[in-house]
């Protein structure tokens, strides 16, 4: 029997999060968009998306006020290339229209929650704080302690410690000062959003707290590690950033209602998160498994799972998989506690990493609330499902 997406939203629920096992199947945008349009006539005013925080702001300002063209915002208002996908520009159309003729307070909310990176290349932090110092009124030539842009985001600087900027006196001094700022940002509060705006105040803390976070990330991206030591700190930095973001959207969003948060499951999942390719190997906690081991049961989590995609080259899953049992079920898509999940049923095998599809196994069904299955990305994301 199908469940209510609802059905999972305990009293308790301030972040639900919903995941998807590859970013490269469209249906889980159009599902997800169907399910957030039902949450959104229950109560939920926001969705936090697996993009840049600091590009999000400009999609909000968007869906909330109408400001800029959606043909820009799609462009540079998302990162990793989501602003491609025609999940997301329908997103962004349907919460524009759906806030037109209603009051701030009743407004659904966008947010990203990604730092403002991708995970083998990381941009220079100068935009991000020099958006603080400015709003700060502060006199600081940051520019000549991060030098040439170009030094930061190279792939070289995060895939190569010898090249990396993260480590050096110059790094050092952005942080001292970025750390100042912080905590001449809230020590100026009350004056700087009687000036300006609480809006304003909370525009320039989310860049300057991205900045940090691109400090960080660069000063882990220069520790002298083999492989797959390298990719698990670089992974677990990430994550723990996103973590970080997701505590600071709810606290954002807390008075207004709960958050719906869409990302891959490896960001979602409660148990550890594991990458694999050839000879490399990294595992370490995502954001989902920090922020359930601190909100409880305030923190709901569903992950999904695919059974054929055309669009991936996925072909039917063996019968006795995870996903074959699932399957067997499911005619579109569909929604099940995973307590219905056979235990003696096996992970996939016939996947390919091109697909970025990590199988369901026995651990993450194990620790999650329900599972969202698409039997085939072709069929889902219509109304009607079984």
């Amino acid at each position: 029997m199908s469940q209510d997406i609802r059905d999972f939203v305990t009293p308790s629920c301030d972040l639900l999060a919903l995941g998807e096992p590859t970013h490269q199947e469209p249906a889980f945008g159009r599902v997800r968009n169907e399910l957030f349009a039902r949450l959104a006539d229950h109560g939920f005013r926001s969705i936090a998306l697996e993009t840049d925080r600091v590009a999000a702001l400009a999609v909000n300002d968007y869906v909330q006020e109408g400001t800029g063209s959606l043909d820009a915002l799609m462009r540079d208002g998302f990162s990793h290339g989501f602003g491609d996908q025609d999940a997301n520009r329908r997103l962004v159309s349907w919460m524009r229209e759906h806030n037109r003729n209603r009051p701030p307070a009743e407004r659904l909310a966008f947010h990203g929650f990604d730092a403002p990176l991708e995970t083998t290349t990381a941009p220079s932090p100068r935009a991000c704080l020099e958006h603080a110092r400015d709003y700060l009124g502060l006199d600081l030539d940051l520019a000549e302690l991060t030098g040439d842009d170009t030094r930061w985001s190279r792939p070289e600087a995060v895939l190569d410690h010898t090249m990396s900027p993260g480590a050096t006196a110059e790094a050092e001094r952005l942080r001292s000062i970025a750390d100042d700022m912080l905590v001449s940002l809230y020590g100026r509060a009350p004056e700087l959003i009687a000036a300006t705006s609480r809006a304003a105040w909370l525009r320039a803390r989310t860049h300057l707290t991205a900045g940090l976070d691109l400090l960080r990330y660069h000063k882990q991206s220069a520790q002298p590690l083999e492989p797959s030591p390298r990719i698990a700190g670089l992974a677990a930095t990430r994550d723990a950033l996103m973590a970080q973001n997701l505590l600071d959207i709810r606290a954002i969003e807390e008075r207004r209602g709960p958050t719906l948060v869409f990302a891959h499951n490896l960001h979602l999942q409660r148990n550890s998160s594991v990458w694999s390719l050839g000879d490399l190997a990294a595992q370490w906690s995502g954001a989902g498994a920090i922020v359930a081991s601190l909100l409880g049961e305030r923190y709901v989590c569903v992950v999904g799972s695919l059974g054929r995609s055309e669009v991936l080259g996925l072909r039917e899953p063996a019968p006795d998989t995870h996903e074959g049992r699932l399957q067997s079920r499911t005619s579109t898509w569909r929604l099940e506690q995973p307590a219905t999940a056979d235990p003696a049923a096996r992970t996939r095998t016939d996947t390919h990493p091109r697909q970025g599809y990590f199988p369901l196994d026995q651990a993450t069904l194990g620790a999650v609330d329900a599972v969202l299955h698409v039997s085939d990305g072709t069929a889902a994301g219509t109304p009607a499902h079984t």
